[in-house]
């Protein structure tokens, strides 16, 4: 273990406490008041209490996160390039107090660590945005969200952990900083690449980090980050399986595989430089992370993450500070006639060199069509099918919105029993009535309440979705912003189907045969959707139906052929 690179700051920080200290802390938590940590936090928390964040033994306050904003400086003069804070919204603030002690606690309660409160303070989240996005800032698109999503307080103070948050998954493959450098030490390595993932490895992302390992004269470490995922991602538990057989086609003695709670910021040089760091306190020299094709090293929650080159220059620009080395990923490519990577600086006027885009095995995997085997594994694409079968195979949401009166329920009624004709899956109907009778019957209807009432309705769809049924919701969901919640609930579970029933509200107010449109129109009730409330037109239907110009058979048959379109259904055979 002497051997390996020293951490950052000279000393693996261990803010653990146990015996009397931990007594103590647990016989007066029950007076002190609490956080509930998102996912995000929770693995800043993680990376605090286990080392990877040494030298940081606390969450930042004011001083040191604009020292580090403007300077990339802690108080000490210890080189870090962006800001660790506690976030929290303006309630909680109000509740606190500086000199008193908060217990950090996960979703389900458990107590992890306390923090003593040094300071509650309102950080400059447009410098923060800046320092993490780059010279555009707020006006970057992931800036946008960065400013949108996170609360406008923080809270700062040190750490004392009780434990580490449970992980009841691979528990073997979550080795911490310390864990893993002895278990280096025990292997007799002593420089060691990480490459770090949060994708599905096939045989280029092998070949090209068996290359670079083999270059440096490295043993090589998979580090892939199982924090947070964008929507869409493949999830963590796949992929760490499909990690598992791809490493039995590196040469055993020189590679491993360790899980890392890393919640990737979407963010510029700066976060490359953040997550050397805590490569280099996992024990490793060198570091290396998967190129997407364009030069967009990570994509977090849809946003572009830094550039592959940029990166590397703000890692060597700062090498004496960092005192670990960024290496650049090749693009290897399959070439045919020889059977075998190679670099494409390697590539020759006759070679044959066929390509596929992850796009392409996307569709592959939803159409059940084959992954050729110079692409990838076989084991890797069985544990793949096995998460994502064909679309025939996995469940789906059909999303009705529109007007009231526009024919939604009219539609989902037919499409239900449709589908039950079919056969192969359950079907459930979530009607807006019917979810607000039994489901939202104390919610009102202000637009808190109506994203609150969509929410519960997306929720529930992804639960059926993911157990592979089919769940058809007509409620009327007038906001965008929710809309594209329910598809981000959904998407990862299976398919999602939005339908805008599109029928004119003259039309809507025709149909009104109890009356409503009237008593909206007269003042009599408030707050009704076309009249003194939006509807927001979405512009990311899959399907749009006017009820005023097709039959309920014809609305129908619309959206069946849609789903028949995508791979979801069959058409029934004929007789």
């Amino acid at each position: 273990m002497d051997n390996l690179i020293a951490p950052h700051g000279g000393t693996l920080i261990n803010p653990l406490v146990n015996g009397d200290r931990a007594d103590e802390i647990r016989a007066s938590s029950r007076a002190w008041p609490s956080i509930d940590l998102t996912q995000r936090q929770l693995c800043d928390l993680e990376l605090v209490l286990n080392g990877g964040f040494s030298p940081l033994d606390r969450f930042l306050g004011s001083a040191e996160t604009a020292s580090v904003v403007s300077n990339m400086r802690l108080s000490d003069g210890t080189f870090w390039p962006l800001p660790v804070t506690l976030d929290i919204d303006g309630q909680t603030a109000d509740g606190l107090k500086t000199g008193e002690t908060v217990a950090l606690r996960d979703s389900e309660g458990v107590m992890l660590a306390v923090l003593a409160v040094e300071e509650i303070y309102r950080p400059d989240r447009e410098a923060e945005a800046a320092a993490l996005f780059g010279s555009s800032g707020a006006d970057a698109s992931g800036g946008r969200r960065f400013l949108r999503r996170t609360p406008e307080w923080a809270v700062a103070g040190r750490v004392e952990g009780l434990q580490l948050p449970v992980h009841y998954d691979f528990r073997e493959l979550r080795l911490t900083p310390m864990e893993l450098r002895r278990k280096f030490g025990r292997l007799g390595w002593r420089r060691v690449l990480a490459y770090q993932t949060h994708q599905t490895m096939h045989r280029a992302q092998q070949a090209a980090t068996e290359y670079a390992a083999q270059d440096l004269g490295a043993s090589l470490l998979i580090h892939p980050v199982v924090g947070l995922n964008k929507p869409g991602d493949v999830d963590h538990y796949t992929r760490v399986r499909c990690y598992q057989e791809i490493l039995t086609h590196y040469p055993a003695f020189m590679t491993r595989l360790n899980l890392l709670p890393l919640a990737v910021r979407g963010g510029g040089p700066r976060e490359a430089m953040l997550h050397a760091i805590v490569h280099k306190n996992h024990g490793c020299s060198h570091f290396m992370v998967e190129t997407n094709g364009g030069g967009s090293v990570l994509e977090v929650l849809g946003e572009p993450g830094y550039d592959d080159a940029e990166a590397r220059e703000a890692v060597a620009a700062h090498a004496g500070d960092l005192g670990i080395d960024m290496v650049a990923s090749k693009e290897m490519v399959w070439a045919d006639n020889r059977k075998r990577y190679i670099p494409t600086t390697e590539v020759a006027a006759d070679d044959r060199v066929p390509r596929m885009t992850g796009e392409d095995v996307r569709k592959r995997l939803a159409d059940g069509r084959e992954i050729p085997e110079w692409f990838s594994f076989p084991s890797v694409v069985r544990e793949l099918r096995r998460r994502h079968p064909g679309r025939h195979s996995q469940g789906f949401t059909v999303f009705c919105t529109g007007l009231s009166g526009s024919g939604k329920s009219t539609i989902a009624n037919g499409l239900r029993v449709k589908l039950l004709e079919l056969g192969g899956r359950g079907v459930t109907l979530l009607d807006g009535d019917l979810v607000r009778k039994n489901l939202s019957s104390e919610l009102g209807f202000s637009k808190e309440h109506r994203d609150l009432n969509i929410r519960r309705i997306g929720f529930v769809a992804s639960e059926i979705t993911r157990g592979g049924g089919v769940a058809i919701c007509a409620p009327i969901a007038p906001y965008d912003s929710v809309r594209h919640e329910v598809r981000e609930m959904v998407q990862p579970c299976g398919g999602f189907i939005l339908v805008h029933v599109s029928t004119p509200l003259e039309v809507c107010e025709q149909r009104d045969r109890k009356g409503m449109y009237a008593k909206a129109r007269a003042g009599i009730i408030k707050e009704f959707t076309g009249i003194s409330d939006p509807y927001e037109i979405p512009e990311d239907a899959d399907v749009r139906i006017d009820t005023s110009e097709v039959t309920p058979d014809e609305a129908v048959r619309e959206v069946l052929s849609s789903l028949e379109r995508e791979g979801y259904i069959s058409a029934p055979e004929a007789d």
